[in-house]
């Protein structure tokens, strides 16, 4: 591939580009797992169905396995350097989905069923225990001496994803509204967590594995961190105004969870008339139904919430690009980051 038509390559194709650099890895170490783990770590990263059928098309974007890619690049190493992080994180990230469909009740995920809908919950826990285990012992076979660096870059954002994940599912306890209430920015701080760490440490790790100094490094995961917080803020208006046809998830499906999103947050949050109907509609007994759902969507873009969710995914964008400006990057690589950020964000699903 010449320089000129990497500059003119187009997120699909700096997506398609990685995906096939990495895939080869990836098959490899899902191969090694057991062959119940295999099959159904399998069906999670989209390759086959329930009876083991192929499933052509059906993986996800890649996106951490390409932040992770373009992170080496940037840091004046080669691709290749990366594919181990790569792994790790796409692992890692598949783990994390298993599990939060499981604590979240979510039965569909890319139109299809969910793992634990397919194959229980017992086997959908223990895949994920497996390829947690399995994206570490993948990274720490990185050739080398920016290997133990990477371990230690993963393992600290592990924890933070964790942490994020308790965040969220804390917040389900606390009220709309009054004291105790989410306030939009514990919430960013919980994205920065839950979404950001991964997508940050994956643009570490090809940074640390290309042997980049440490400010690289420490610029590529903040850059991603806020890139984690505009992708959140993005699927938060997808979970209630996206089109099922593309997120593959019912139309209010975070609403009808009463779920606590951005969107909404920052409705409540407004000096508008509509956030204390909004208040009142969350706040009375029960799920929403379909005409309740409804009508908390039209509050929440009345007061605001949609178009402040906008604003807040931008705003991060904005925050992402400038992390890149402090840093010495290879232009190439540094021009598919900037190619890439603002399509993670202007997406429909």
């Amino acid at each position: 591939m010449t320089l000129s038509t990497t500059r003119r390559a187009s997120a699909p194709q700096i997506l398609d580009r990685c995906r096939e650099l990495v895939r080869p890895a990836l098959v490899e170490s899902v191969g090694r797992l057991h062959p119940w783990h295999a099959e159904t770590a399998a069906f999670s990263l989209g390759w086959r169905g329930t009876g083991g059928e192929p499933l052509p098309g059906s993986q996800g974007k890649g996106v951490r396995q390409a932040l992770a890619v373009l992170g080496a690049e940037a840091a004046g190493g080669s691709g290749e350097d990366a594919v181990l992080g790569a792994v790790a994180v796409e692992l890692i990230h598949t783990f994390s989905l298993i599990h939060d469909d499981i604590m979240d009740g979510d039965e569909t995920r890319r139109r299809r069923p969910t793992l634990w809908k397919a194959y229980g919950t017992g086997p959908a826990v223990l895949a994920g225990d497996a390829l947690f285990a399995l994206a570490v012992s993948t990274l720490a076979e990185a050739p080398g001496p920016g290997g133990p660096a990477a371990v230690r870059q993963l393992a600290g954002a592990l924890g933070d994803l964790v942490h994020g994940q308790a965040q969220d599912l804390l917040f389900e306890s606390r009220p709309w509204s009054g004291p105790g209430a989410v306030l939009p920015h514990e919430y960013r701080a919980m994205a920065t967590h839950k979404t950001g760490s991964l997508l940050g440490c994956a643009a570490a790790l090809g940074a640390v594995l290309a042997g980049a100094p440490a400010s690289t490094a420490e610029a590529l995961d903040l850059a991603g961190r806020h890139v984690g917080v505009a992708f959140q803020a993005v699927d938060d208006l997808l979970g209630i105004w996206g089109d099922p046809q593309v997120t593959g998830k019912p139309v209010h499906s975070d609403l009808r969870r009463l779920k606590k999103t951005y969107p909404v947050l920052a409705a409540l949050s407004a000096d508008h008339p509509a956030a204390g109907r909004l208040d009142a509609l969350l706040t009375s007994a029960g799920p929403l139904d379909d005409a309740a759902a409804r009508l908390a969507a039209e509050l929440i873009d009345e007061a605001g919430g949609r178009e402040g969710t906008i604003t807040e995914a931008h705003e991060h964008l904005a925050a992402a690009r400038a992390c890149l400006d402090r840093v010495p990057l290879a232009e190439e690589a540094r021009g598919d980051l900037l190619t890439l950020i603002p399509y993670l964000v202007d997406r429909t699903g």
